[in-house]
């Protein structure tokens, strides 16, 4: 940092200071609780829990409000508290056709069995500034449909694999690596790949996906199906010989619907793109399932010619807090490396100067 400079940690101190005083803001108005901000921005929220790799509402909210608002920084924030706690179990796989559904969408079916449930949404509305948002005025409890008890949910993509339409999808009995564990090589597998777009910036897999669509990937997708709802989570405890539920979380899951294949005895079907993120983030969940699907294009014998394609520029670029280190580091002190760079240009410089006069020189006296 800045402590080499003269004055430095004094300095620093007074920014720390002035720091805390602007996140404060006017002391005349009450200060943010982390229920406001884990109720009331709960997007944000569910942003930093799925960048951070951490699921915990109210320590994402803390990290929010210490952040004034910047998500990256929170998210740096709760990347940083993660490494701190001690790792005591793992949980069996999410079973999402379990989940307790409060979104449930399909862009290729109208009618599917447990109907379609638009859930709280953006898509419906007029996106105009409602001029309500500037006071607190009363707001109607949200209306719900009756679900039964047993009502089922089945995938969409189980429709079609139902009919042999679509690539299966297969479980597997082999151990996934773990990211934060194990250093990055490539190849990578899907397991890995998985793990880093889940965890990636919503904003680079976002671009990523959409130049798939415009024809930067070969997809052709079509939403399968986005889900949104609670998932259990449950513990095998060896000392009593069966799994425990411990809990739910929120997660948001996207069947993505891609390209056809032909050839093999199978004939032709369609491909798959996965996601599934922490909370309410559809359009993270449908942007890595895009990406997901274009770095599979080795299985399908497709050339890699896009950057979606790519999983070493793809896996290398789409964490926003290594990517923030390695940009915001350019503002700390470059003072050796700068003033090398100066004198090297200086000397190249009077060169250049050199040369060109020498070469004046000898026009003059051809003249």
């Amino acid at each position: 940092m800045y402590v080499a400079v003269k004055g430095g940690e004094a300095a620093i101190e007074k920014a720390h200071r002035l720091l805390a005083d602007r996140r404060r803001g006017d002391r005349s108005v009450p200060a943010l609780s982390l229920e406001q901000v884990a109720g009331q921005l709960s997007l944000a929220v569910d942003r930093v829990m799925a960048e951070g790799s951490l699921y915990d509402p109210d320590l994402a909210a803390m990290a929010v409000r210490q952040s004034r608002g910047d998500l990256i920084e929170a998210i740096f924030l709760i990347r940083a508290y993660r490494t701190t706690l001690p790792r005591f179990g793992a949980t069996r796989p999410v079973e999402t056709a379990a989940m307790r559904i409060e979104r449930r969408v399909s862009a290729t079916y109208k009618d599917i069995p447990g109907g379609q449930l638009l859930g709280p949404t953006f898509d419906y509305t007029h996106r105009l500034i409602d001029p309500d948002m500037a006071g607190d005025h009363p707001v109607a409890p949200g209306a719900l449909r009756e679900m039964a008890g047993d009502a089922a949910y089945p995938r969409v993509t189980d429709i079609l694999n139902d009919e042999g339409l679509i690539e299966p999808d297969v479980a597997s009995d082999v151990e996934p690596r773990d990211l934060t564990r194990d250093p990055t090589g490539f190849p990578a597998g899907r397991d890995l790949r998985l793990q880093a777009l889940a965890r990636g910036d919503e904003g680079f897999l976002l671009s990523l996906g959409y130049s798939t669509q415009r024809g930067y990937g070969r997809t052709h997708p079509f939403v399968g199906e986005v889900r949104i709802g609670l998932v259990d989570l449950e513990i095998d405890l060896p000392e009593l010989g069966f799994a425990v539920n411990i809990g739910a979380i929120r997660v948001t899951e996207c069947q993505m619907v891609s390209q056809f294949k032909g050839g093999g005895e199978n004939g032709p079907r369609f491909t798959r793109g996965y996601g599934l993120v922490f909370g309410q983030s559809e359009r993270k969940a449908m942007a890595m399932s895009l990406v997901d699907r274009a770095l599979r294009a080795d299985e399908f014998d497709e050339n890699r010619v896009a950057p979606a394609q790519d999983e070493e520029f793809v896996l290398s670029h789409c964490d926003n807090v290594e990517a923030t280190g390695f940009v915001e580091h350019l503002k700390l002190p470059h003072y050796v490396d700068f003033q090398a760079e100066l004198d090297l240009l200086r000397m190249l410089r009077r060169e250049h100067a050199a040369k060109t006069t020498a070469e004046t020189d000898r026009q003059e006296a051809a003249e």
